[in-house]
């Protein structure tokens, strides 16, 4: 079991680090409408994920106080809004395509508040495979080893087109091409950081676990409105990313359907 959950919080960053890689390969940046797509797809994947991988089965964990089984789901998923919300409010960082940083005022590079915007973006990401492998460590019925993989398969799936979004425009920004590659693989070293200290949260204190399953949830629907739907809707042709979420949101749950 230990061994599953080893590489399992490490799927998703493999995906992140092979994305990533696609700087020694591509000469140019992404277009407009390639970056749309997916960051349509990456909105999708993590939308079904918290419905089918998080929120569900923090529900099910609950059953116990019938009909005030959301409760612990309601409460966890406000709190992974809040502490979002407030990273975002701590943490300078500059959103792709965007001018204007946001958070506190800092002397920081652009390339530099870049990575950091991924990274928010990617500690979520992180705590929802770990909680999830919290989950199956502790045996619990709701959470199988296979519906552990499918969250992590799901999420290194939309990490790929992360890691090249985030090392192409490091690399058009005129960094050279390792260190693009590094910048956008260092984007993605929160998510199994995040995962193990999930982990141990969860297991010391297990009966927090509906609550850590809908906080983790709740983080990455944050993500998905508060950046990731407005980049795939902004421009011409914006429907490609609409279309791209479908596309993500039908993969997640379908690997979690059939896998789970």
């Amino acid at each position: 079991m230990i061994q599953d959950a080893f590489w399992g919080i490490l799927i998703p960053f493999l995906g992140t680090s092979l994305g990533a890689g696609c700087v020694f390969f591509l000469k140019k940046s992404l277009r407009d409408g390639i970056q749309r797509a997916l960051t349509g797809f990456a909105a999708g994947v993590m939308v079904a994920a918290s419905v089918w991988s998080l929120l569900i089965p923090a529900m099910g964990q609950a059953a116990d106080l019938g009909r005030l089984a959301f409760f612990p789901a309601a409460v966890g998923f406000w709190l992974g809004i809040l502490f979002l919300l407030l990273l975002d409010h701590l943490i300078p960082h500059l959103h792709q395509n965007s001018l204007q940083a946001e958070g506190p005022k800092s002397q920081l590079q652009r390339t530099t508040m870049m990575v950091l915007a991924v990274t928010l973006h990617n500690i979520p990401e992180g705590m929802a495979v770990g909680v999830v492998y919290a989950g199956y460590l502790a045996g619990t019925a709701q959470i199988t080893a296979a519906g552990a993989l499918a969250l992590s398969l799901g999420i290194a799936i939309q990490n790929f087109p992360e890691g090249a979004i985030i090392s192409m425009p490091l690399r058009a920004e005129g960094m050279k091409k390792g260190r693009a590659f590094w910048g956008g693989v260092l984007s993605g070293i929160v998510e199994p950081i995040g995962a193990v200290l999930t982990i141990l949260a969860a297991g010391i204190v297990v009966p927090a676990l509906p609550y850590l399953l809908s906080f983790a949830a709740g983080a990455m629907l944050y993500v998905v409105v508060e950046e990731l739907i407005p980049e795939m809707s902004q421009g011409q042709h914006s429907n490609v990313g609409t279309v791209f979420f479908a596309v993500g949101f039908s993969v997640m749950m379908v690997l979690d359907v059939a896998l789970g």
